[in-house]
């Protein structure tokens, strides 16, 4: 059976060519426009537009594809009604209708879509299984007593899925400090950490720089006014509470699965972070060794929890 991948950036794309790969399944890959792919190699390359859905979706049938994974990034595109061809002209209403709906609503609607033309969609979790750790503590460090903590996590979840708003938190001693937003998970964390020091490294090779001694009046106060308490002005503002990242209340995850992966725990080191809990079977993590690295370099856990 062939097999495509609709893919966008990041590093989750990568992972999963090579698994096809090696699973004897080299993969076609479509691009869209203005969210090129990190796939490196020879592979069968069809780029196309949003306005050229169609198109591209009659391509896939006359390769006889039957199988579309939809992974990595990609945002809602700006459409150009100048730009969608014949083939794309009768979907023009339901990607309408589908793209009202938010980001989830659009996603529902493509699948939705892709399925009616008689392809199967396949979750980067299920090519790639190891994307997908098994519960428990991974790292050296075990977290502290956390139920109180992940019950009001799961809580502000839930509610962040009925308005279809991201998909991580920062919590610390049972009270939600801030919420991913549209940005992501990484500017939530990047909004929490302090400067660092490039010439600075941690003990044992660990890529991470050190955290820099002084701090300017200016990042103390917001230091205090993101922690919403007075603390030292060298200590980050994110001292003491965790990241938690899960699916939304009835995601799709077949098609848009949760991620972390070591940029997700440099930046939570930055923003000195206990550690990260992540919710068994509904969180990718890429490059699974390279994270644990760096969170047992900083002491920090990463508890992936029933």
């Amino acid at each position: 059976m062939t097999i495509a991948l609709i893919a966008g950036t990041g590093g989750v794309p990568p992972h999963v060519a090579r698994t096809l790969v090696a699973q004897g399944r080299p993969p076609i890959l479509c691009e869209m426009r203005g969210f090129p792919s990190e796939i490196k190699g020879e592979f069968t390359r069809i780029p196309f537009r949003i306005e050229t859905l169609g198109t591209l979706l009659a391509t896939l049938k006359a390769m006889n594809v039957s199988e579309i994974c939809m992974v990595g990034a990609v945002r809602r595109p700006e459409v150009d009604p100048s730009a969608i061809d014949a083939a794309t002209a009768p979907l023009v209403p339901r990607v309408q209708a589908a793209m009202a709906k938010g980001d989830d609503g659009t996603l529902r609607g493509i699948v939705a879509l892709l399925e009616e033309y008689g392809f199967s969609i396949v979750g980067a979790h299920q090519i790639a299984p190891d994307l997908l750790p098994a519960a428990g503590v991974l790292t050296k460090v075990s977290p502290p007593d956390l139920t109180n903590d992940i019950a009001v996590a799961v809580t502000a979840i839930s509610e962040m899925g009925r308005s279809d708003m991201g998909q991580a938190l920062l919590v610390r001693d049972g009270q939600v400090i801030a919420r991913e937003d549209a940005r992501g998970t990484a500017a939530l964390l990047s909004d929490f950490a302090l400067p660092i020091e490039p010439s600075k490294t941690l003990g044992g090779g660990d890529p991470l720089a050190a955290l820099v001694d002084g701090v300017g009046d200016l990042l103390a106060g917001a230091a205090d006014w993101l922690s919403g308490q007075d603390g030292d002005a060298n200590q980050a503002p994110g001292d003491g509470a965790f990241l938690y990242k899960a699916p939304k209340p009835g995601q799709l995850r077949v098609a848009d699965m949760p991620t972390i992966g070591p940029e997700t725990a440099m930046k939570a080191a930055e923003a000195g972070l206990s550690g990260i809990v992540i919710a068994e079977g509904g969180v990718m993590v890429l490059d699974l060794p390279q994270v644990l690295a760096i969170l047992d370099g900083q002491g920090m856990f990463l508890w992936v929890a029933p």
